[in-house]
């Protein structure tokens, strides 16, 4: 099976918006055992974008579109297939009386044009939008399948999971293509790289290292002809992985640090409050991102001057002696502890301008750990924009604050 995924609309091409519908639908095909061998992106034009179908007709056995499905004279999606197909559109009265019910329960006017919503080809069977009033189309012909969806993610992957994979599945048996994701932070891609080199000759299954915003993925690929045969396969790598980066790893697939450390501190009944400089309040909104964060996560203290760490309860002393970065941060994350009753206290603090500060270069962070037991600072360096660091330094946090949690009894 050949794919291929075409997105339609000018904006993307602007780059106004990301194709995040492409990244979506090109992580589902693996698991169908479908090989994706083309994504394409074209704007609204209907010229063009028949040219890119016709393209994609010749060569792929399974078409996927999102995009251009709407109700203004730039969605063009729907007539660009009937004209590449030579099929004529016609309004099909139950599905415009579908899109006139779902504007009435909101209470809404339909306007005109979203009656073009309700055209089909003869070849097309209707996929329903349970999100939005655009519906979808499943057209098979010539021994291919054309697929369209609407642009919105929020539409696209209820679409594709309830209506569109079932339908996918039924047609296409065989060889199925699984991946485990291991995720680490510590490490340059270089060394991770380096260490694992006797694993990344394998053909099958395939090891390969990616860099992201949250630190350093290995993901593990095997092909087999069922799921449970491609899992045994990956498990002796998975496990060779796990020995040489143990002290790195911090989840796996779908994990996500605030997540990982959530479901820590609720494990073992302990709260945390945290007190940051450099970091500017992204530390705690990236907390707060966790399901169930109020149950554990007593509150942020953002004290980006010394004035403010010092009414937030930092011995001015300290400030004084030894300046607002080193030991700060273990006088941050105490402060945070006792002054908002938590059992754990984390902090921030460092060098994010421009200009170094206090004889420190920039980039240089500190990142502060209080248990009530222990304390400790952990330095750092995140070279980058002040951005980019931000990030950085608020992913370094969660993972130092992952070590202690799976430390403590």
């Amino acid at each position: 099976m050949r794919a291929e995924i075409i997105s339609v609309g000018t904006e993307l091409l602007l780059g106004e918006i990301t194709d995040t519908n492409a990244s979506f639908l090109a992580s589902q095909l693996p698991m169908l055992g479908i090989d994706l061998y083309w994504i394409s992106q074209v704007g609204d034009n209907r010229a063009r974008l028949v040219e890119v179908l016709r393209c994609a007709w010749q060569r792929s056995d399974l078409i996927l579109i999102t995009g251009g499905l709407g109700p203004t004279e730039d969605d063009l999606t729907r007539e660009a297939i009937a004209e590449m197909l030579g099929e004529r559109l016609k309004i099909e009265p139950t599905l415009k009386r579908e899109i006139e019910e779902i504007f009435a329960q909101r209470a809404i006017k339909m306007p005109i044009s979203s009656i073009k919503q309700a055209a089909l080809i003869p070849s097309a069977n209707v996929i329903h939008n349970t999100q939005g009033t655009a519906p979808g189309w499943w057209v098979e012909r010539d021994r291919r399948i054309l697929v369209t969806m609407p642009g919105p993610p929020r539409e696209v992957q209820p679409m594709w999971h309830k209506e569109i994979l079932p339908r996918i599945r039924q047609r296409f048996s065989g060889a199925i293509i699984f991946s485990k994701t291991i995720k680490t932070f510590g490490l340059p891609e270089p060394a991770i790289e380096e260490l694992v080199s006797s694993l990344l000759s394998s053909a099958n299954p395939t090891l390969a290292v990616y860099a992201k915003a949250d630190g350093i993925h290995l993901r593990l690929t095997a092909k087999s002809q069922s799921q449970e045969q491609a899992e045994g396969m990956i498990a002796p790598y998975e496990t060779s992985v796990r020995s040489i980066l143990s002290e790195y790893i911090w989840g796996t697939d779908d994990d996500v640090l605030e997540t990982v450390v959530g479901h820590l501190l609720t494990e073992k009944g302990l709260s945390l409050a945290i007190m940051e400089s450099c970091t500017g309040g992204l530390l705690a909104t990236t907390i707060t991102d966790a399901s169930g964060a109020s149950t554990y996560f007593k509150g942020g203290l953002v004290a980006y001057s010394n004035e403010a760490k010092i009414a937030y309860g930092v011995d001015a002393r300290l400030i004084s002696d030894y300046g607002a970065i080193t030991e700060m941060a273990q006088a941050m994350a105490e402060a945070a502890r006792l002054r908002l009753g938590a059992d754990i206290g984390v902090s921030t603090t460092g060098v994010a301008g421009s200009d170094e500060m206090e004889g420190k270069p920039v980039a240089i962070v500190y990142i502060g750990i209080d248990d009530s037991r222990s304390k400790r600072a952990i330095k750092g360096n995140y070279p980058g924009d002040r951005v980019w660091m931000k990030r950085w330094v608020t992913t370094a946090a969660l993972f130092e604050l992952k070590k202690v949690l799976s430390a403590l009894d």
